[in-house]
């Protein structure tokens, strides 16, 4: 896994490792966070959520 790509990336990955770790009820998960909890685990989240932010867009256009 390579880490975050901007930072909306990195702060799903947050927001999905909190539920995985129990600290937020994963009910309150939307989009792509929730695609993050089911998906990915707990290793892979820390990875991307540890990416620091400096330097990173806040979004990443998708390609067609």
């Amino acid at each position: 896994m390579s880490p975050a790509v901007s930072r909306s990336q990195q702060r799903s990955a947050a927001l999905a490792l909190a539920a995985k770790r129990g600290k937020t009820s994963p009910s309150k998960l939307r989009g792509s966070a929730r695609q993050m909890y089911e998906s990915m685990t707990a290793a892979q989240l820390r990875e991307f959520a540890e990416t620091k932010i400096k330097g990173l867009p806040k979004r990443v256009k998708k390609k067609k």
